[in-house]
């Protein structure tokens, strides 16, 4: 069957590369369905693989233990039910490197493996080594206090956590609010799950977000990994709680009608051996590329073999687990361009030409993994969001697997925050190019769906600072007080950081991220307990008490980001056709646009204000401001009135058929409709 390129593809250039690649990627797909469906009744059943493999009870209580280790010689079972005995439990080899165990229950019925205890495979390798290993399937692994290595423990318990609330319906504005748990605290600790219950969730319904991704969920040896170095991918990071309080949490969420995503790593794994993926059966290949092709040379990390059989069924029944077991509602997928290149992006660079995405650096493997990832999850679960974290800008990445394209439901508009820090880094506010950032806000393929950010962790993380930072520096650490003089510094600070995320929000895509405490401007950096900060959790946290502190600044830019995405509730901007540009005015720094029946107007000017300064719009009749950053509520000057009605005349103005007269601030934007 021919793929019907021309809907993904149709409004790009005439060529054959993009075709034949398209119609390629989309018959090797459907020949991945159609050998499901012939050897394991379909990819409903096969991605249901984490109810055989692992450890499961039956219903008699005995407990059935399930590996896949192809180059082992032999598999034993060890731990605390049996004394830490190495040779007593021996599993049996099956066909296609899968072997078996099955442990009958006590002679009081209990199963012989009591839930909270400890489990090892012992691991008999070809050339004679004797390895303790993490069953990959785990789905709670621990660390005491004083290892460095993580332990496998039997998590079955006796009254687990019944999720009541039915998941929300996918929203038509996503309004993303990027959270870790871990940090979600202002104490310098690791926060736990039930302190985002009790804590943060609130804080985020609050502020008008319906969307919360999850980071670093996926158990992770290394907390300064960022959960980017996944070690037990089935494992609920047990740093912060236990899976039930997990699943309480998201439960909890899904009763205020936020629908929650998992930043999911498939792109690589962790070299951890003792207590991750990385050399299980004792190969240095198995559910990885044997090196060079199976290292990442950046982030040293291993990479997965997407054409392997069983690493799909990994793979795949991992996603399945989390949105059956968690109930997540989507995934945001990590490092999308490595897995779509050979050359993983390291020193590749990305002009738009389609011979960059459509040739022999293209991995098909892994392509035709996200496409099958994509089009099984959708399948299964309409409602579901997946996100796709790449900065190539593979055409088609968000268009659905049959039209040829990869079947993600947004990309990550990666130039955004990147052109924003070159801004505050590099240029005088009188020589900002308002041309140049339209276009930056602008840049992306029609009909592929975008999720617009000013700023993300990535630039939180130590090394860079937040915008705030940037903005107003040392100042914040004297100069936040409401009760003293606001300072050149701090009043510029302020006013942009209001601005650039308007903008950013109105003009940058069909969705909106935050990453967590940005909202309100929080200073500094992030950076985790590490050697070379002395084990410090004081940059690991989120000061939510800047903004409970009345006198501190902080809560003005908290109540603007809130009612930024109340006023989105209302008219919807991010679910509407792109915005109609009618201004970029150099020399004015003036920037005007409408989307959704809203007319956004900003003026980047650090001195001069306008008065009667004539705008298109295209809808005619009355005016009123719905938001404004120059409102004293959220730090402004309140330079306008409110209660000002501007009504349009029929005259014609940068190709719109009506036009108002408005007055404008300096450093101030305003909505109005």
């Amino acid at each position: 069957m021919a793929v019907p390129y021309s809907a993904a593809f149709g409004l790009d250039p005439p060529g054959l590369t993009w075709r034949a690649a398209a119609e390629k990627w989309y018959e090797l797909l459907q020949k991945h369905l159609s050998q499901l469906e012939e050897a394991e009744g379909g990819f409903d059943q096969f991605t249901r693989s984490y109810r055989s493999f692992g450890v499961q009870r039956l219903p008699d209580n005995s407990l059935f233990f399930k590996e896949w280790a192809p180059a082992a010689e032999a598999l034993f079972l060890t731990g605390d039910f049996n004394g830490w005995d190495k040779f007593s439990h021996p599993y049996i080899k099956k066909d296609f490197g899968k072997w078996e165990l099955t442990l009958p229950p006590r002679h009081d019925r209990s199963p012989a493996v009591d839930h909270g205890t400890k489990l090892k495979v012992v691991v008999h390798t070809k050339q004679g080594e004797r390895l303790y290993r993490i069953s990959p399937w785990a789905k709670y692994v621990t660390r005491e206090e004083k290892s460095v290595i993580y332990d496998w423990v039997h998590w079955d318990p006796p009254h687990p956590y019944i999720q009541i609330h039915p998941r929300p319906k996918k929203p038509s504005s996503l309004r993303i609010y990027e959270a870790h748990v871990g940090i979600a605290s202002p104490e310098g600790k690791i926060a736990s799950y039930t302190n985002f219950t009790t804590n943060v969730l609130p804080r985020i319904k609050d502020l008008g977000y319906n969307c919360i991704q999850l980071m670093a969920i996926m158990e992770h040896a290394y907390y300064a990994s960022f959960g980017y170095q996944v070690t037990s991918f089935f494992a609920a990071s047990s740093r912060y709680g236990t899976p039930e309080e997990l699943k309480q949490m998201i439960d909890v969420a899904h009763s205020m009608g936020i629908v929650v995503l998992l930043d999911m790593v498939h792109s690589h794994a962790s070299k951890n051996s003792e207590d991750g993926l990385n050399f299980f059966d004792g190969s240095d290949s198995c559910f990885f590329h044997s090196p060079p092709r199976g290292e990442h040379s950046l982030w040293d990390s291993r990479l997965f073999n997407y054409s392997s059989w069983e690493v799909l069924r990994f793979l795949l029944s991992n996603l399945r687990w989390w949105m059956e077991e968690y109930r997540f509602d989507g995934f945001r997928f990590d490092g999308v361009t490595s897995m779509l290149y050979h050359h993983h992006g390291i020193g590749a660079g990305f002009s738009g030409d389609y011979s960059e995405y459509f040739g022999l650096q293209v991995d098909e493997d892994s392509v035709v993994y996200l496409m099958l990832a994509n089009h099984i999850l959708h399948t299964l679960y309409p409602d579901c969001i997946t996100v796709g974290e790449d900065v190539s800008g593979m055409p088609a990445l968000c268009r659905g697997v049959e039209e040829g394209g990869l079947g993600f439901d947004y990309r990550l508009a990666m130039a955004i925050p990147d052109k924003w820090i070159q801004i505050l880094k590099e240029l005088k506010d009188e020589d900002w190019d308002m041309g140049n950032i339209v276009h930056t806000l602008t840049n992306r393929r029609y009909g592929e769906k975008c999720i617009a950010y000013a700023e993300s962790h990535d630039q939180a993380l130590v090394g860079d600072k937040t915008l705030a930072f940037w903005l107003m520096d040392k100042e914040m650490y004297t100069n936040m007080s409401s009760m003293i003089p606001m300072t050149a510094v701090i009043d510029r600070g302020m006013q942009l950081h209001k601005m650039i995320r308007l903008l950013t929000h109105g003009l940058g895509g069909e969705g909106y991220l935050n990453f967590i405490g940005n909202e309100f401007g929080h200073p500094e950096w992030l950076d985790f307990p590490r050697k070379g900060n002395n084990q410090s959790y004081h940059y690991a946290r989120r000061q939510f008490n800047l903004v409970e502190t009345d006198h501190l600044r902080y809560h003005q830019l908290y109540s603007f980001d809130r009612d930024m995405n109340r006023t989105e509730d209302k008219y919807g901007w991010l679910a509407a056709p792109p915005a109609f540009i009618s201004a970029k005015h150099e020399e004015d720094k003036v920037i005007v646009f409408d989307r959704a029946n809203v007319l956004f107007i900003f003026n980047f000017h650090p001195t001069k204000s306008f008065q009667d300064y004539r705008v298109a719009v295209e809808a005619p009749g009355k005016y009123k401001i719905k938001l404004d950053s120059d409102d004293a509520r959220y730090g402004g000057h309140g330079r306008l009135d409110h209660n000002t009605e501007f009504f349009t005349e029929p005259k014609a103005f940068n190709g719109r058929p009506n036009s108002v007269q408005v007055n404008m601030s300096f450093f101030s934007a305003a909505s109005q409709t």
